[in-house]
């Protein structure tokens, strides 16, 4: 018998079988008898091999349309089994299914994830904390003095019993140094709060990245290495970095970071307001008097960090321009991700 024409009987042979109108238990026996991975088709395929090459071609198809075609069946028969109800209930089993959406990873959660990945890659572990915290691990071991604008009520929300919702993940950095002694080399991801009015660019709840690196003869240009090594890896082989001089109350000396536009690559933008550069982050030193807080010494380990806003870094990279979209969770955004 020519395998053309077994292609034909197999046909008629389904069709038959089909007719009988067999329960849910047969359907799965026969959709493994034809579509399983032993199955009547699948020997088929493997048959190719045997036919002349200049029909080949036209078998296959033959094949592959006989597999669509049992595919197809049985699954409309075996919905309409299983919901219950066939044909003689009034249902047109020709009709297309329903289009159920997808969901997309969040841009926030992907922002984090690339850049877990890359500090991963460097070497760094990743820490978390409380979001409640007490002032003096929120304020007071960071070397914020007591008339710092930060402790203002305006910026943080306090709680009746004196804690804080934490205004940065840099407490965590505390609680390490507490726990541990050097070397520690981690990042702090998390969700920080601002008591700040509510618009395009600011939003009372957001997220940082956080990184602290604390051993023996840590230095700034370590810190600038492993920055620019970060930036070069998540913007592109070719942004030029800038660090200024600045001021964090925790950090000595301090600086922050700008990226050179990957919008407009330098030549100035709307984004990046006609400078060329974007500002992504701080960092600095760490202050002798946080080794001090958490009982280190100063005169032997030194250390840096550094801290990102994540919704800012998503903003930049995806050319969002409302940071309140974050947070609306509405569909047509998220589909854009």
């Amino acid at each position: 018998m020519s395998l053309f024409k077994k292609v034909d009987e197999l046909r008629s042979e389904f069709k038959q079988a089909l007719a009988s109108s067999p329960a849910l238990s047969d359907l799965e026996l026969l959709k493994q008898y034809y579509l399983g991975r032993k199955g009547i088709l699948n020997d088929l395929f493997k048959q190719i091999r045997d036919i002349e090459p200049a029909r080949k071609g036209e078998f296959g198809n033959l094949v592959n349309k006989l597999k669509q075609d049992v595919q197809e069946s049985i699954d409309t028969l075996m919905v309409g089994q299983k919901s219950g109800a066939g044909d003689s209930a009034g249902i047109d089993v020709s009709l297309p299914g329903v289009l159920y959406q997808r969901g997309n990873i969040h841009p926030l959660e992907q922002t984090l994830r690339d850049i877990k990945s890359i500090f991963h890659r460097l070497g760094f572990a990743v820490a978390e904390g409380p979001e409640i915290e007490t002032q003096w691990r929120n304020f007071d071991a960071l070397n914020f003095p007591p008339e710092h604008p930060a402790r203002d009520m305006q910026d943080t929300f306090f709680l009746q019993n004196g804690s804080v919702l934490r205004t940065h993940t840099s407490p965590v950095q505390i609680r390490l140094m507490l726990e541990d002694q050097p070397p520690i080399r981690s990042i702090m991801p998390g969700r920080v709060y601002r008591n700040e009015a509510i618009d395009a660019g600011h939003y009372c709840l957001f997220h940082q990245v956080e990184g602290l690196y604390v051993d023996e003869h840590v230095t700034h240009g370590e810190l600038k290495a492993t920055l620019e090594l970060f930036c070069r890896e998540y913007f592109g082989e070719n942004v030029k970095l800038r660090f200024r001089p600045s001021f964090f109350p925790f950090t000595e000396p301090s600086n922050e970071v700008d990226v050179s536009c990957f919008l407009c690559n330098g030549k100035g933008c709307r984004v990046c307001k006609q400078t060329g550069w974007l500002e992504i982050m701080g960092c600095g030193m760490v202050d002798p008097n946080v080794f001090s807080s958490v009982g280190y010494d100063s005169e032997k380990y030194t250390g840096y960090a550094f801290g990102m806003g994540v919704e800012r870094i998503a903003m930049l990279k995806y050319g969002i321009n409302d940071i309140r979209l974050f947070f609306e969770n509405d569909v047509r955004f998220l589909r854009q991700f």
